[in-house]
């Protein structure tokens, strides 16, 4: 095996790759990168629910052997950098990897505390918490970076109710459909310059004189990359979820009525990529209605796309009728979470980054500092998107058990404080609120 620094590598079996599938063991080392914050208690508890499930579901034939990976704090105080060539390299070596949150720097401070997420002017002690050993210099994203350092180009977010989780939506038991947001191109890959700085004002005048268009001087100016190469790999990712899970359509969303060869072009190409790459599994509305009268022929899958801004209202008046969903990167950043919010945000749900080869699920929350060591915040996100990581390895028997323990955990009114907060003002009364540990152990209890 491999040696690295400071990573430690346990015994246990290589995950690897054979003609493109995923060959695992019956003890696959994971990668484990317990986050900043609140992953100090979430880890733990999404480790012990992933044991017992792969224990009971296998009667102790298998295990996962974790693997520590250090990033953010835990890179900081190792490395000296919050992102490490090792733990990517670590990452790519292992093929499957789970996180927690890190903290992002968000105001224009020179440095950030990662115990505390306060940002400061210098390095050195924080100002906040007065530890002397987290404050790091300023840096743009760990979860981006992660992303792009690994190509890692479909974020994969799935949205289901769950019983018993208070909704703000009458129709939130109807939402069970897939987010797969492009991951390295649009805002995430884009370029965004200062109002007045001299390549603002460079493409202000290029496009006056390339089109005859004017911009305001004053104005910043962004620019949105979105490529064919990208767009149609993200969409071949939907359409093969959609395939293996015998689903009934996949929808392209977009604003390609203003955006035309930005969105437009993600809406084309992706149409492109599902007749050509498919044969014909896919159907078309027009060639639904034009041919089949609106009936959908047996064995076929509906490729569709809607407008970006009507999309919101859809997944609040009639979700049923989406399943998959490819989306550009910042469409699919709103409409993650504004669809979490439909089914109550158990845990801002689970989600993965997956590439060609690697695939790294993490938190979709983040780090919650105030309660770091108190045992006492929601780990639904990361149990969730562990329950995706076990039926990326193929260890659906696992992953089962674990939806049913949680599941029963809500209906039994075993949560967590957010919640049992919830539940209460519903008028529910008998909830039994736990700890952030003592909601993993409901889970196992009822698996």
């Amino acid at each position: 095996m491999k040696e690295f620094q400071h990573v430690t590598l346990p015994e246990g079996d290589l995950i690897t790759i054979d003609d493109g599938r995923l060959v695992v063991g019956d003890r696959p080392i994971v990668g484990a990168l317990r986050g900043d914050g609140i992953g100090l208690d979430i880890t733990p508890a999404m480790e012990n629910v992933v044991g017992a499930a792969v224990n009971k579901a296998y009667g102790g034939k298998r295990e996962i052997q974790w693997c520590p990976i250090y990033v953010g704090l835990e890179a900081l105080q190792r490395y000296g950098e919050v992102l490490p060539q090792e733990a990517i390299d670590a990452i790519k070596y292992l093929k499957v990897a789970i996180k927690g949150p890190f903290t992002t720097p968000i105001g224009e401070e020179t440095h950030v505390c990662l115990h505390c997420a306060h940002q400061q002017n210098h390095d050195g002690t924080c100002d906040n918490c007065g530890k002397t050993d987290g404050v790091a210099a300023r840096f743009r994203s760990i979860n981006v970076g992660l992303r792009q350092a690994m190509d890692l180009y479909a974020c994969v977010r799935p949205v289901a109710y769950y019983q018993g989780v208070p909704s703000p939506n009458k129709y939130a038991d109807q939402v069970d459909f897939v987010i797969f947001r492009e991951n390295t191109e649009d805002v995430y890959a884009g370029y965004d310059f200062e109002q007045g700085s001299d390549v603002a004002e460079a493409v202000i005048a290029l496009i006056k004189e390339m089109t005859g268009r004017e911009i305001r001087s004053d104005s910043g100016i962004g620019i949105k990359p979105i490529s064919e190469t990208g767009t149609k790999r993200l969409v071949k990712k939907a359409c093969e979820w959609a395939i293996a899970q015998d689903l009934p359509s996949v929808t392209i969303v977009h604003k390609g009525n203003i955006m035309k060869f930005t969105e437009g072009s993600f809406a084309k190409w992706g149409y492109e990529v599902a007749t050509e790459e498919f044969g014909d599994r896919f159907i078309t509305e027009k060639a639904l209605w034009d041919d089949h009268n609106g009936k959908m022929p047996e064995g076929k899958i509906l490729i569709k796309d809607r407008i970006a801004d009507s999309i919101f209202q859809q997944i609040q008046t009639r979700p049923g009728e989406y399943s998959v969903m490819a989306l550009p990167n910042l469409n699919g950043d709103y409409m993650s979470d504004a669809a979490i919010a439909l089914v109550g945000g158990l845990g801002l749900g689970p989600g993965a980054n997956i590439g060609a080869e690697v695939a790294l699920f993490e938190a979709t929350h983040g780090t919650a500092p105030k309660y770091t060591g108190m045992d006492k915040v929601n780990p639904g996100s990361l149990i969730l998107s562990a329950v995706m990581m076990l039926d990326h390895m193929g260890w659906t028997e696992a992953a089962e058990l674990i939806n049913k323990g949680m599941r029963q955990a809500i209906i039994d009114g075993h949560v967590t404080y957010d919640l049992a907060r919830l539940m209460k003002a519903e008028g529910r009364e008998d909830v039994t609120e736990v700890s952030c540990s003592g909601f993993g152990d409901a889970i196992v209890e009822r698996m």
